[in-house]
């Protein structure tokens, strides 16, 4: 048996922070990363996982991280996003954001059933197949490392994680190469009629704030909400779990985010009170946020066991293949037609498969990739953000949770 070398949590922890720095370097001397937005700490943690894969096989070495700081970080992260969600924003996407949120939620189905075929023809069981649908593709880093101690524990799938986090990185990938080109595609196909504005309708839920700077008050208020909001979510787990629904433990702060938003924004004058001003916490938790993400990704990361894969290189390849294809195919042949086959349905589509195969980031990335050369698309910049940053991320917890059963 190859020596192993465990690192600590503090140790784990501090490493993380300095594969952070490594990938915003790398990010910022290879234009290729930023070509295709390539996230930071997938560039850092991903490093790390490949060194660790050639201590193992040129030096016979086994090097294993303590992560334990890893799952409060996703909830953190997940906490903000709840804590910075308001009613009145989630509404404004009105009847295209319904139809876009039914066509993904009916993708995800899709996706894990076609996953848990696969996974029967190669004779696996067939919720491993969900690791490489819609837990990892449509859900993303943080849904996978959320389900994997279930699909590990209580279902006997020992290298779930690893499958899951490989097929998100090709995703993510897959997604930031096939976005532009479909809508270049479909209004070259459609002699759609671009904008022609040369103004970008990027972040348009928040281009009106004031800046905002951070300050000690503010900072302090952000932390001790986000702490509260993390109590309650670990509150409403428990609640939803005696039901009989499974949901992994950010789906709870994700919703405790949104009804302390809610409470708190109603029984103050315009967010602004002693214990709670949000103008005040805003930047305050937009980084605590920001460092969790990253901090999170590339711990997740940097903990792969890479060898571990060796045995199932078939699986994901046929895999990924057919769901990256899969994807191609409704996009054209669905969403744009359902969307309108407008301009904007075609700037959708570019965003479309950020959704399901990669993440919000890849899904803007692509939208104001395609927006720079052929005009600005408002309703889509609205819409898909509104989709893949908040709805989408409850209805796949319910689906993963109906199908892993």
């Amino acid at each position: 048996m190859p020596p192993s070398l465990e690192i600590n949590a503090f140790l784990s922890f501090t490493l993380a922070i300095l594969l952070l720095f490594i990938g915003k370097g790398l990010t910022q001397h290879w234009s290729l990363l930023r070509r295709y937005s390539i996230p930071e700490p997938v560039v850092g943690g991903a490093l790390c996982a490949a060194i660790v894969c050639l201590l193992y096989y040129v030096f016979d070495i086994s090097v294993f991280f303590e992560l334990s700081a890893r799952d409060m970080l996703l909830l953190y992260f997940f906490a903000a996003i709840g804590l910075n969600s308001q009613i009145s924003s989630l509404i404004k996407g009105g009847r295209p954001l319904m139809i876009l949120l039914a066509l993904a939620s009916g993708f995800i189905v899709l996706q894990n059933f076609t996953g848990m075929a696969i996974a029967t023809g190669f004779g696996m069981d067939a919720r491993a197949g969900l690791m490489v649908g819609s837990i990892s593709l449509t859900g993303g880093v943080g849904t996978t490392m959320a389900w994997t101690p279930h699909f590990v524990e209580e279902l006997g799938i020992i290298n779930a994680g690893e499958l899951g986090l490989a097929a998100n990185m090709i995703g993510l990938i897959a997604a930031c190469l096939i976005g532009g080109p479909i809508a270049g595609f479909l209004i070259r196909r459609h002699n759609t009629r671009p904008s022609g504005d040369a103004e970008l309708e990027i972040s348009t839920l928040h281009k009106d704030e004031p800046l905002l700077r951070l300050d000690y008050h503010g900072v302090l208020l952000a932390l001790f909400w986000l702490n509260l909001t993390l109590m309650l979510g670990q509150g409403l787990t428990a609640l939803i779990s005696m039901s009989g629904l499974k949901l992994p433990n950010f789906v709870g702060c994700l919703l405790a985010g949104i009804m302390l938003r809610s409470l708190c924004d109603l029984i103050t004058h315009e967010g602004r009170g002693r214990l709670w001003n949000w103008p005040s916490m805003q930047p305050g938790v937009a980084l605590i946020s920001d460092m969790s993400l990253g901090l999170f990704l590339t711990m997740a990361l940097m903990g792969l066991q890479l060898w571990e894969l060796q045995g199932v290189l078939g699986f994901i390849a046929t895999s990924l293949t057919i769901q990256i294809s899969l994807t191609i195919t409704f996009v054209i042949f669905v969403v744009h037609r359902v969307m309108g086959k407008d301009y904007e349905a075609s700037v959708m589509c570019a965003g479309f498969g950020g959704i399901v195969l990669g993440s919000t980031a890849t899904a803007i990335a692509n939208m104001t990739a395609v927006t720079r050369q052929y005009g600005a698309a408002p309703n889509a910049f609205i819409v898909v953000p509104l989709v893949c940053g908040f709805f989408i991320d409850l209805v796949n917890a319910l689906i993963i949770g109906t199908m892993a059963g």
